[in-house]
């Protein structure tokens, strides 16, 4: 079964993903955002913390 097949057998179950991101001491859903904030969100760069125990 293809990946295609199986989405579309699953698409009932499936739900919206809602991403909250860190704006000012607050979350907030990425989707309300203005289209110059949704601009700024894809131009972050993202980065993964290295863990200070090694």
């Amino acid at each position: 079964m293809s990946q295609t097949e199986i989405l579309e057998k699953l698409k009932e179950k499936r739900t919206k993903c809602i991403v909250y991101t860190r704006v000012m001491g607050y979350h907030r859903p990425v989707e309300s955002f203005n289209v110059g904030k949704t601009g700024e969100h894809r131009e972050r760069v993202q980065f993964v913390e290295k863990c200070p125990c090694r």
